[in-house]
């Protein structure tokens, strides 16, 4: 009898095959005293697990192929690189001499403090970096505990790999890049979150992937499985119908894949002629390889805000110039637009001293973004030096986000003007002419577009919030997340209103919200005057896809007609015209 399980699918796909179990988890850990006697041997006791651990990512490195692209073997570089860190390695001892506490117990006592810390913050992306710090410190306490774990995955444990769905309680980035090596065909945990390293690298690696799945005692080894990473489903035992069903899905996708691979040299333009822009959104340094396998034209949002987060001091201009060059460096001459610090007062980790005591009563409207920035110079002017600075070793674009106002901007624009002269008197080098523009954001932006259209050089419409905002509902909060609609008659036409202010401006308008990265709304856009995307680099051969396949003169009164429109139904029904054209 086929068995049905649901979860969070992190990477597209479908694979069939025998279910393999790998036991990932940590026997439960219970505090001993140690004897004063003994305290010294248990401090080489953690020392020892440490360095073996090191020694295990590091044989797990060199058993990965040297044709392994750079941004998978990254991931295991960064865990090695925690594995130095004090947080990890000092802090436990510390705790062993002080507690005379075994070291498995300080080793959980550290990873729960690290923990708290993650839970707190808001940035999704930044909160599922405690994912690493489990991974690693898992490692170090199954050593400890004597557990058995996975290095290289040698003989018939390899062959019993090839063409299995893998089922654990979670995985790491390296467990992930070996076992892409030993051929299996997906895998699913039972923890993590679309943002982990191990699901970013699932996606990288084109692995069909789930996690959060209650896999429970309902599947056993050598079951038959079904693993649809798309839709978030896990079917075992599946009958011979369904089986036949889902391996013409394979096949379809393989094809699709196949096509869309063959569009990365070729030209973003439409059937009509018109030439169309693409660009990536990254937030970290490796996530230009992704960006450059897609054939992005150059980057249109690099968020910064990961610099300032979990850490007890602010980077100064000097670590965050490094920082930018590395990222033009890998971009190697494409152009980069670096999106200024967003953050808001409800983060724990407040980026200046003067908001540790501040407590947002709304965050989402209170003071974020360009706000804070604007409040507090001191933060801000180091960030904007080292934008600058890093302008003169290639093409970067600044982007300021969440503006509201002619008199935010006025500010704004006559302290970058204090910036530039601050530089050219220190006799540092920077681009004069380098772009600056701002996201649109919020309803009044969107309304005053042309006020921000004559003074800026482009303008770029964040439609994640454009859409929260105008709606007046939380994208995130599952009791209204209903109401989420990029086709609401209020924000097509507020996106319209941002499109034709930059056109009779002559200014470049784009587009980095959610909305651009999602192929059914493409031909919409570009018969809204929109030629300028930036979408994730997963999405970007989709997106060229419906561009290649599109002819703007066809479509324009469905168009006009559709933005004419305050029916909802009506509006979905004319966009499945356009999209069936």
């Amino acid at each position: 009898m086929s068995i049905s399980l649901s979860g969070i699918g992190v990477s597209r796909g479908i694979a069939v095959g025998h279910a393999h179990w790998l036991e990932r988890g940590v026997t439960e850990v219970l505090e001993a005293s140690i004897p004063e006697p003994f305290i010294e041997d248990e401090v080489a006791r953690f020392r020892r697990a440490v360095r073996l651990a090191r020694q295990q990512l590091k044989d797990i490195r060199h058993a990965i192929p040297e044709t392994t692209r750079a941004d998978i073997t990254d991931f295991i570089d960064t865990h090695l690189l925690m594995l130095e860190d004090s947080m990890l390695t000092l802090a436990p001892v510390e705790l062993i001499r002080e507690q005379r506490c075994n070291a498995e117990w300080a080793l959980k006592c550290q990873r729960d403090e690290l923990a708290a810390v993650f839970d707190e913050m808001d940035d999704p992306y930044l909160r599922t970096r405690k994912d690493d710090v489990d991974h690693v410190i898992n490692r170090i306490m199954r050593i400890l505990l004597r557990q058995e774990s996975i290095p290289e995955l040698p003989g018939n444990e390899a062959k019993s790999l090839r063409g299995a769905i893998v089922l654990a309680h979670d995985l790491t980035p390296a467990d992930t890049a070996l076992l892409q090596h030993q051929g299996v065909a997906g895998f699913v945990t039972e923890s993590g979150g679309p943002l982990s390293h191990t699901a970013i690298l699932a996606r990288s690696l084109g692995i069909p992937a789930m996690v959060g799945v209650h896999l429970g005692a309902a599947i056993h080894e050598g079951d038959t499985l079904i693993l649809d990473g798309e839709a978030g489903v896990l079917i075992a035992e599946p009958d011979e119908g369904l089986l036949k069903e889902y391996r013409r899905r394979q096949r379809q996708a393989q094809k699709r894949r196949t096509e869309l691979n063959r569009l990365k040299d070729l030209p973003s333009v439409t059937l009509d002629g018109i030439p169309v822009h693409l660009n990536a959104n990254i937030e970290l340094r490796e996530d230009v390889r992704a960006a450059r396998r897609a054939g992005a034209e150059g980057i249109g949002l690099y968020r910064t805000e990961f610099l300032f987060m979990n850490r007890d001091d602010i980077p100064d201009e000097e670590e965050q110039l490094r920082q930018y060059s590395a990222v033009i460096r890998s971009l190697k001459g494409m152009p980069l637009t670096i999106r200024t610090l967003d953050l808001g007062a409800d983060k724990d980790a407040a980026p200046c001293a003067e908001m540790q005591d501040h407590v947002a009563t709304n965050p989402a409207l209170g003071l974020r973004a360009i706000r804070l920035c604007l409040k507090y110079v001191d933060l801000f002017r180091p960030q904007l030096r080292a934008i600058l600075r890093a302008s003169a070793r290639g093409p970067v674009r600044m982007m300021i986000p969440m503006l509201s106002s002619g008199s935010e901007l006025a500010q704004l624009l006559d302290l970058i003007d204090e910036v530039r002269q601050e530089l050219a008197m220190d006799g540092l080098a920077f681009d004069p002419d380098m772009p600056v523009g701002g996201m649109i954001e919020v309803p009044a932006a969107a309304l005053v577009a042309s006020l921000f259209a004559r003074h800026l050089d482009f303008l770029s419409i964040g439609t994640n919030d454009l859409v929260q905002y105008t709606l007046a509902i939380d994208r995130v909060d599952d009791e209204v997340t209903y109401l989420y609609d990029p086709l609401h008659p209020a924000v097509l036409r507020l996106v319209k209103m941002v499109i034709d202010a930059g056109r009779s401006a002559q200014v470049p308008v784009s587009m980095c919200g959610e909305m651009a990265g999602d192929a059914r709304y493409t031909r919409l856009l570009l018969g809204m005057g929109l030629t300028d995307f930036s979408v994730p680099p997963n999405a970007l051969l989709e997106i060229k896809a419906a561009v290649r396949q599109a002819c703007v003169s066809d479509i324009d009164a469905l168009v006009r007609q559709l933005l004419a429109s305050d029916d909802t139904d009506h509006i979905a029904q004319l966009l499945n015209t356009i999209n069936e054209l």
